[in-house]
């Protein structure tokens, strides 16, 4: 019983499935979330910073570029679904990457555009 509370208490369950074999481990220690959610979760903080140095126009030509940069993941995540092939987890990993990327760039073009109306 509180094994169970324990586990409804963890926040990771909600972010992401944590399947043990799509996910990295350190010293025998699984990573809180997937490859791909880590690395999405990766991509967004390594453009966090890397837009604090170098800021560029969100347009629509970065909105069409963050839709390019999630392609890779939707393909590898859609085809693995399916089961045509099995991905690994460093595709994982450099797939939600890219795609974190893609992601950040997309919302902070939508939050933009919904607080210019505001």
């Amino acid at each position: 019983m509180l094994a169970n509370c324990v586990d409804t208490m963890n926040p990771a369950k909600y972010m992401c499935h944590r399947i043990p074999e799509r996910s990295f481990f350190i010293k025998g220690h699984q990573f809180p979330v997937c490859a791909r959610c880590t690395g999405f979760y990766t991509g967004l903080v390594v453009y966090l910073i890397f837009n604090l140095f170098y800021r560029h126009p969100y347009d629509l030509n970065m909105l069409f570029i963050s839709m390019i940069l999630m392609i890779p993941v939707a393909i590898d995540g859609i085809t693995q679904y399916f089961g045509p092939r099995e991905s690994t987890n460093n595709l994982r990993f450099i797939t939600g990457f890219i795609g974190g990327i893609g992601l950040i760039i997309f919302l902070k073009i939508i939050i933009r555009g919904i607080l210019s109306v505001l």
